[in-house]
């Protein structure tokens, strides 16, 4: 470099981008966790920057808003939950059914996911795309599902698989709405009371 020529940025370190990565994932783990047990409203930006310890501008630099952070929060959730679960033992409305009985013991990410549903509707929220693409994918799944128990003979053969597919996601979206104001609701036993009407009317397998 010349006398004359300015010097440029310093070089950022691998560590500080590891620091960098890390501390956003202690925000993330920790968002998740008092969400879980305190619910959408109790776990302000205020809350979640005390419990690691920074302002909430500091939480911000990592994540542009609270609804950014609480999108990141419902990512998180459904990855955790897939890796919990795992493939089913049978087909996609397995693994659904196994998430009705999960959220039962976490009424807060509940609350966040039927909150976010709602407002993530306008095309500028940060969990727009998101909630969009998981949509998409839990309908196709429940779609896949749906053609492969007509297959069996296990569903009836005269439902359109994509209907049924929107039909089973909306009856585990709509227990969560109704198990928020009431939490003595059994989601898992009325969710398996539809299913097994559908059961019912299918035809015997020749």
């Amino acid at each position: 470099m010349s006398d004359n020529e300015a010097p440029g940025p310093a070089p950022v370190r691998k560590s500080q981008y590891a620091k960098g990565a890390a501390k956003r994932r202690d925000i993330l783990d920790t968002a998740l966790q008092l969400i879980a047990k305190q619910g959408y409203q109790a776990s302000t930006l205020q809350h979640i920057a005390d419990a690691v310890g920074l302002t909430k501008a500091g939480v911000l630099h990592y994540f542009d808003s609270r609804e950014a952070l609480l999108a990141e929060v419902l990512r998180e959730r459904d990855d955790l939950a897939f890796a919990r679960f795992g493939e089913p033992s049978g087909d996609s409305l397995d693994l659904l059914a196994a998430a009705v009985t999960e959220n039962e013991t976490t009424p807060g990410l509940v609350s966040l996911y039927s909150r976010i549903v709602v407002d993530a509707a306008a095309a500028d929220h940060p969990a727009h795309e998101y909630i969009a693409d998981r949509y998409a994918r839990t309908v196709g799944a429940m779609t896949d599902a749906a053609r492969q128990r007509q297959a069996d003979g296990t569903l009836p053969a005269s439902i359109d698989p994509v209907t049924f597919g929107r039909i089973a996601t909306a009856i585990s979206d709509g227990l969560q709405l109704q198990w928020a104001y009431d939490e003595s609701i059994d989601m898992r036993e009325a969710f398996d009371v539809v299913m097994a009407f559908f059961a019912e009317n299918a035809q015997p397998r020749p």
